[in-house]
């Protein structure tokens, strides 16, 4: 399964020769440097779905906050299953 994952890009660095993008991307306050060549639409300030160190596609804010939304379920649930398999190997 592949994860893709929201951030917003925050700077945006064109390498003269190179022919290629890339840029900081903000996830929820942790920084990485992304390649953008896959999304020359993106501009600063908006999200881009990344997967593996490259930008795939370009969302809107909404589409982000659901992701975000998606995310945080998926880990409340994880958390509630490995509590109940705790539970049920107890002594």
């Amino acid at each position: 399964m592949c994860l893709a994952i929201p951030g917003r890009v925050v700077n945006i660095i064109e390498e003269a020769g190179l022919g290629w993008r890339h840029g900081k991307v903000d996830f929820g306050g942790v920084q990485k440097e992304i390649c953008l060549a896959y999304t020359p639409e993106a501009a600063v300030g908006d999200y881009v779905l990344v997967h593996v160190g490259f930008a795939l596609n370009v969302v809107d804010e909404e589409e982000a906050r659901k992701i975000f939304e998606t995310l945080s379920e998926m880990q409340r649930l994880e958390e509630l299953e490995g509590a109940s398999d705790v539970t049920e190997s107890g002594p």
